[in-house]
């Protein structure tokens, strides 16, 4: 059969980092192991019930059979302003400031293709979610990273950064709570980003999937809560995370209407929105009881705890997570990331992310999700400690 030869545009995608990972498990799973998974950042728990009944009544409603509005229904989008207002205390022009995504991740590609040319530069967190490099990849852009380290509380360090990269650069991506370290920004941290931003005329995309998930009382801070923020950027809000929403496929852009607009201008040639069933019940969840979203919350950090004090337990000097679902782990010094997580997965059955994988800063770390019940968990520290590694 003929073979058709790729675009460049695909020849420049990076490989799919979780995309392998999964192929590895699999291979094992498939060989009869019980492996343990916490490499994965898939919600485990099921999308609250709720929600779920709204999808249902609204899959009868013959309206909602047709092609829906090219950029999303207005209920949903001034469900996410009432969202906004909420929660953050923001206030969002539903029609000009918030853009409806096919989850998260859609976005975070599409706004490289939306602001950048080639040869244009994108700031970007390493370690980092490894998406980001997609859409810049597509772009014929170029990427300079922003260390992630632990002396600086895993936030980028803008002193080491050359006036003329500030000056390159047209986008800068940051996360936080950050997958994959789980550190949690500041409010002065990002008031330096705004006046940056001003000063060199990039923009700012914050990428909030994990928003409702904060460790300790601390709650989890909006980019857009930060005085001049819609100035500069807007930040990417997911419901997979918030609501166990990840296979809905429902996200959102909200921020500066020049780039809401191009968000949307993009997607006018891509898709006719979401499926308007769906989109209902997302606004069901945004409005309704948000008993479910703090209940979620609890659940991580119990997994947190459990995940960590037994990691302690068996001698791995590891620190807790503020936020996210994920916590970011050092390697003994005898392994690489890679050769760590092939060991465990080998010896223990257990699976962890290497952390060369998010970058280079990320050498020298694992990525451990807590999207497994406690009693896995336990298991998983019990394997480990049986290979006598601390």
């Amino acid at each position: 059969m003929k073979q058709f030869e790729q675009s460049d545009a695909l020849k420049r995608l990076p490989e799919q980092f979780f995309a392998k990972l999964a192929g590895k498990v699999n291979r094992y799973k498939e060989a009869g192991h019980d492996i343990i998974n916490l490499g994965q950042g898939n919600p485990d728990q099921p999308t609250p019930e709720h929600i779920i009944h709204s999808l249902q009544s609204a899959a009868e409603k013959p309206a909602f059979h047709k092609y829906p509005p090219f950029r999303g229904e207005p209920f949903l989008k001034q469900a996410v302003a009432d969202f906004y207002k909420r929660e953050f205390d923001v206030t969002v022009d539903p029609e000009k400031e918030v853009a409806v995504l096919f989850g998260g991740k859609a976005g975070l590609v599409e706004v490289s293709q939306c602001l950048l040319n080639k040869g244009d530069k994108a700031l970007m967190p390493d370690p980092g979610y490894p998406d980001y490099w997609s859409g810049v990849a597509m772009a014929e852009a170029e990427m300079h990273p922003m260390a992630l380290l632990e002396e600086n509380d895993f936030l980028p360090d803008y002193n080491a950064i050359s006036e003329e990269d500030f000056e390159k650069a047209k986008l800068m991506f940051l996360n936080y709570p950050n997958n994959p370290t789980g550190a949690q920004a500041t409010e002065s941290f990002f008031e330096d980003t705004i006046k940056l931003a001003n000063q060199h005329d990039f923009c700012v995309v914050h990428d909030f999937a994990y928003g409702a998930i904060g460790f300790d009382g601390n709650r989890p801070i909006s980019f857009l809560e930060v005085e001049g923020a819609k100035d500069v950027g807007i930040e990417i809000y997911t419901m997979s995370k918030t609501f166990n929403m990840a296979g809905w496929r429902v996200g959102f852009a909200i921020g500066n209407p020049s780039v809401i607009e191009s968000i949307n201008l993009l997607q006018d040639h891509l898709y006719v929105s979401l499926f308007s069933g769906i989109q209902e019940a997302a606004a069901e969840a945004l409005l309704g009881s948000q008993k479910c979203v703090e209940e979620l919350a609890q659940t991580y950090e119990r997994r947190r705890s459990v995940l960590i004090e037994g990691l302690r337990g068996i001698g791995w000097d590891v620190k807790a997570p503020a936020g996210s679902f994920f916590s970011w782990l050092k390697v003994p010094d005898s392994f690489t990331s890679e050769e760590f997580a092939d060991y465990l997965l080998e010896e223990a059955k257990v699976v962890v992310a290497p952390g060369n994988g998010f970058g280079e800063y990320g050498e020298g770390y694992v990525r451990a999700g807590l999207n497994t019940p406690e009693d896995r968990l336990v298991e998983a520290v019990n394997r480990i400690k049986q290979l006598d590694l601390f």
